[in-house]
């Protein structure tokens, strides 16, 4: 608290628009984007190894937010001010931090498995920005931080030589899949059974069981989509340099309306945590198996220019 304190001290309008222009990307929309982005447009393996990162790393972070149950910097301390629009994105418990997870998973499986030196150089310095960042919002404490590097790094050292193994065994891949699923069904089982205690913030619960249900739904899209892909659709990543765009733009909005507006009837039909799940589902499975499938016909529009 006192080094958050310190970083409070520093803070002016500029840096509070940089800092919290800087955060977004572990946001979870800019997970979507560069994973998808990779995944479509430079290399599908990078891609769904910067996937399984995010799968793995999320559902430890959630479960690791249940089980110590650490308030926010501002709960724990009434007296300290945090730069108020971050308040929004801070949601649940704060250790350890799921931002800095997501960038630190991110960009560390990128560079992991990047060839170039600057490539490196640039993704080292993104994830320090962003953990710095949530530090300097006041949302998260060094020790939050800290564990999230940690995990992220533990899991691009895991999981990379496991997915040098799959590009020869590709049986490996769907083991690693299975296992994701059961770890994140042990989640929601854990979210949906454990007594917790009487003192336990029922919104805080509220929102990692709904984090349970789209985790649930996303790899449940990953392990229908992926097979399909790999064996009926097999993309390709190549394209001119607007077609690259125009795809990529095309199908994020595609991507974020199947999130964000099947909201509208499905709630109402099915109750917000299997809203989740059927919404998380889809997304994934038109991010990997559906919109790819428009792809040649980019590709043909290019060739008649």
């Amino acid at each position: 608290m006192e080094f958050l304190r310190f970083l409070a001290n520093l803070r002016n309008p500029v840096l509070d628009a940089i800092m919290g222009t800087v955060t977004y990307l572990g946001d979870e929309i800019g997970f979507m984007l560069l994973a998808i982005l990779f995944f479509w447009c430079v290399d599908k393996r990078r891609g769904y190894f910067v996937l399984s990162v995010g799968f793995f790393g999320t559902i430890l972070n959630q479960f690791l937010k249940l089980v110590f149950r650490i308030p926010r910097p501002w709960v724990k301390d009434p007296s300290f001010e945090i730069v108020e629009s971050a308040k929004e994105g801070a949601g649940g418990y704060s250790f350890p931090s799921g931002h800095t997870q997501n960038a630190a998973g991110t960009f560390g499986s990128l560079a992991a498995s990047a060839k170039e030196k600057w490539f490196r150089i640039v993704s080292i310095v993104l994830i320090v920005l962003v953990s710095f960042s949530r530090m300097y919002l006041g949302v998260h404490t060094p020790l939050d931080v800290g564990v999230s590097l940690l995990i992220a790094a533990a899991l691009v050292l895991i999981l990379r030589p496991i997915f040098v193994r799959a590009e020869e065994n590709p049986k490996t891949m769907y083991v690693l899949i299975g296992i994701m699923l059961a770890c994140s069904i042990g989640y929601l089982c854990y979210v949906s059974f454990y007594p917790f205690p009487a003192d336990v913030d029922a919104h805080n619960l509220e929102s990692g069981t709904k984090n349970a249900y789209n985790l649930l739904g996303a790899l449940l899209g990953f392990a229908v989509a992926y097979p399909i892909e790999k064996r009926y659709i097999n993309f390709d990543v190549k394209g001119v340099w607007w077609v690259q765009i125009l795809k990529t733009v095309l199908g994020l909005g595609v991507v974020i309306a199947v999130k964000e507006l099947l909201k509208i009837p499905l709630v109402p039909l099915l109750g917000v945590n299997l809203c989740a799940l059927v919404r998380y589902f889809l997304l994934v499975l038109v991010a990997v198996a559906v919109w790819p499938l428009t792809f040649p016909l980019f590709n043909k529009l290019a060739g008649k220019k």
